[in-house]
């Protein structure tokens, strides 16, 4: 860890810690845990408190007005709401002799990746996936691609997203052959799922989450109130089968099982969710998303095997042998195809 990600973590430790029991208590608190590290997002928790450092090149306005839907009485029991809303930055770091409680009014000192701060939700156990939540994700997504944006958002992530992906990839294995199946599955793919341009019509104007994973849900109040959905640092309007792609990518890869994969399909139609028909086969729908994400996720791969100096897993060489299938596809799959 670099010495500028010690001090992100360090004043974002601080920030939660301070925020975590009243002014003047003795603290007999456990130290600070980092829940994530990355350039994109730093995550911090002290007690009841979790405190998130956003990506330095953050646009603030359209991450305020994602925080703000986190908000918003129509996302209550969908999104986990926040604490405070985005540009609080991080605090300065403690001087010796352990944490201070400041005054509420005390102001933070300015710092150049905006802070956000969240009650701590339980995350899905992984050493259980048999108790991994599918349905339970699938009908918020239903809940959160049915609802009306109460105001005006950015354009979901999700594309822009996955392009990252693949410039992440590129650079960390210049002119390396093992890219040539990844590209060549991003190629393959129409222009608006590569975020050249903007989603057609049909598949623009719901809300999405833009990232959806196991990860990206929590009980609240831990440990065992409702699931909620958390991260929207990618959320906006556009294709609701985006948030579908994942799981989608992972089942025709092989790596979820078929009955999570039903499981999770089946819930979302019962709820009325509009990324794909009510009944009938999904695939013409899911197709696009699956792909993109399947590219985005071999892409990471690489550039994370790249940094470590490893060749990759068993499930990680699975997602880069289906962009290589994925290639041979046309951009768009026809409203007949048979899955």
């Amino acid at each position: 860890m670099t010495t500028t990600q010690t001090s992100v973590v360090q004043d974002l430790g601080t920030l939660a810690h301070r925020l975590s029991h009243p002014a003047g208590a003795r603290c007999v608190c456990e130290p600070p845990q980092v829940l994530a590290d990355r350039p994109d997002g730093t995550v911090v928790r002290s007690g009841a408190i979790v405190a998130k450092a956003h990506a330095a090149d953050s646009d603030h306005e359209a991450l305020a007005a994602r925080i703000a839907l986190a908000a918003a009485p129509q996302l209550t029991g969908i999104l986990l709401p926040p604490l405070t809303a985005p540009g609080r930055s991080l605090t300065a770091p403690e001087p010796s002799g352990g944490p201070q409680h400041p005054k509420p009014s005390e102001p933070p000192l300015p710092a150049p990746r905006p802070v956000t701060l969240w009650p701590l939700g339980a995350p899905v156990d992984p050493t259980d996936p048999e108790a991994a939540p599918w349905a339970e994700a699938a009908v918020l997504l239903a809940r959160l691609h049915r609802t009306e944006s109460p105001f005006r958002l950015p354009t979901m992530r999700g594309p822009a997203k996955a392009a990252r992906a693949v410039a992440r990839m590129r650079a960390a294995l210049p002119g390396d052959p093992a890219v040539l199946p990844v590209l060549a599955g991003w190629r393959a793919l129409p222009a608006w799922a590569r975020g050249e341009v903007p989603a057609p019509a049909r598949r623009s104007g719901f809300l999405c989450h833009g990232d959806l994973h196991l990860g990206q849900l929590v009980r609240h109040p831990a440990p065992d109130g409702p699931w909620l959905l958390i991260d929207v640092d990618d959320a906006g309007t556009g294709d609701p089968a985006w948030d579908l792609g994942r799981p989608a990518a992972w089942y025709a890869s092989g790596l979820l099982a078929p009955e999570d994969w039903f499981a999770f399909l089946d819930a979302y139609r019962s709820a009325g969710g509009p990324a794909v028909p009510a009944d009938g086969d999904p695939w013409p729908e899911l197709d696009v998303p699956a792909r993109a994400l399947t590219v985005q996720t071999a892409a990471l791969a690489l550039a994370k095997c790249a940094a470590e100096q490893r060749r990759p897993d068993e499930h990680e060489q699975l997602m880069i042998e289906s962009c290589a299938r994925i290639a041979t596809l046309p951009p768009e799959l026809a409203a007949d195809h048979a899955s």
